[in-house]
């Protein structure tokens, strides 16, 4: 069966040899995961593609912080993914492991998909 790209990461599939996006849906979530996770400079002949969130990594978790980051998306996203709409950015900080919560900060992407109006939610632990 024909799909639009491989799946990542790379697996093998007895069908199509690689393992492929094979909805509108999921190659967008996969792009726009792609989008947030890439640095700056990262891309070659493109040095101002991606978010590059893994650079807050060491920030303090503050409400300029989050701002930054928010800001980040919603302009990544309106130059390179135009099909997309945000609709929220939010940053969670609890998980299950109550030592481990003073260092994790989830970002949790609400978004939609304008052609197929279909909504998703993308989600970037930052540990």
């Amino acid at each position: 069966m024909a799909g639009f790209s491989p799946k990542l990461p790379l697996t093998l599939d007895q069908d199509d040899g690689y393992t492929l996006t094979k909805t509108l849906k999921e190659v967008t979530k996969q792009n726009f995961k792609m989008l947030v996770l890439t640095n700056p400079g990262e891309r070659v002949m493109d040095p101002e593609f991606g978010v590059g969130i893994l650079a807050y990594l060491f920030e303090n978790n503050s409400i300029s912080t989050q701002g930054q980051i928010r800001s980040r998306i919603r302009d990544q996203t309106a130059k390179y993914l135009p099909h997309i709409e945000i609709v929220e950015v939010s940053f969670n900080s609890i998980i299950a492991k109550p030592n481990i919560a003073e260092n994790f900060l989830g970002v949790s992407i609400t978004y939609n998909i304008k052609r197929i109006a279909s909504g998703d939610v993308l989600e970037i632990p930052i540990n």
